[in-house]
């Protein structure tokens, strides 16, 4: 029998959402019987919504009880993780003029859901002093030990995309969290199809070659699941399922 595997777009801070998603996965669950599944989160559980500490510790929570849940790096959980380690450990892919506690990037908002408020005069080595003091260690070490992909027979899941042309064992960590253009671009097949987010886009979009499911809960708009038997592929609303096919690449 095919396994079943869900999964979840890009979190960012939203607790509220991803618990609501977790239901939807455990009613279509019962509805449908279904005993054999993965949950995937495809990355960005922190920054910008207000409950990344709510969010982790829910993911926290489902490692320890052994949940058949995978969660891939997002570009946002390294920079969470490399803050705590060096705040001025600088980003590679990151523009020049941000760094992760600029007001676009959401670290302020994580923070602050540890209770650490960052002021717009802050000393970065003092925020990055009771970040230290205020962030658990197992939410440490749940980000560090997070891997960048996984994959099956036909989908690999990673959180902004693959380099076109470079096998899939060999690809660059930053371009896995982090491309874009080069990627998105790409319109001939890929080894496998790519199970993605990063780059939010109205719906969930299926490309043939790769299935974007971040819609944008950064910014206020839902957090989509989809749901992967076989080569189908479903959108899981409130409502139910709904069949997501194949358009043509932008």
């Amino acid at each position: 029998m095919t396994q079943t595997i869900y999964a979840i777009g890009d979190v960012h801070g939203d607790l509220e959402q991803l618990l609501e998603a977790h239901r939807r996965i455990d009613a279509d669950r019962a509805f449908r019987g279904i005993s054999d599944y993965l949950v995937v989160h495809v990355g960005d559980l922190v920054d910008r919504r207000p409950d990344s500490r709510g969010v982790l510790d829910f993911m926290i929570d489902g490692a320890v009880r052994g949940a058949p849940w995978i969660t891939v790096k997002g570009n946002h959980d390294r920079l969470f993780e490399w803050f705590l380690e060096d705040a001025e450990r600088k980003d590679p892919s990151l523009r020049p003029d941000y760094n992760w506690l600029h007001p676009r990037m959401g670290g302020r908002d994580t923070l602050r859901s540890y209770g650490v408020e960052v002021a717009d005069d802050h000393d970065l080595k003092a925020v990055e002093a009771q970040a230290r003091q205020a962030v658990p260690q197992a939410h440490r070490e749940y980000l560090a030990e997070l891997p960048l992909f996984f994959a099956t027979e036909r989908f690999f899941f990673v959180h902004a995309g693959i380099r076109p042309a470079v096998p899939l064992d060999a690809q660059a960590e930053d371009d896995l969290l982090w491309i874009r253009a080069d990627f998105l671009d790409f319109t001939d097949p890929h080894p496998k199809i790519i199970v993605h987010g990063h780059t939010p886009v109205d719906e969930v979009m299926h490309y043939g070659n790769r299935i974007n499911i971040d819609t944008g809960a950064a910014w206020g708009h839902k957090l989509s699941t989809v749901v992967i038997e076989g080569s189908d592929v479903w959108l899981l609303d409130g409502e139910g399922r709904i069949e997501v096919k194949p358009v043509p690449s932008p």
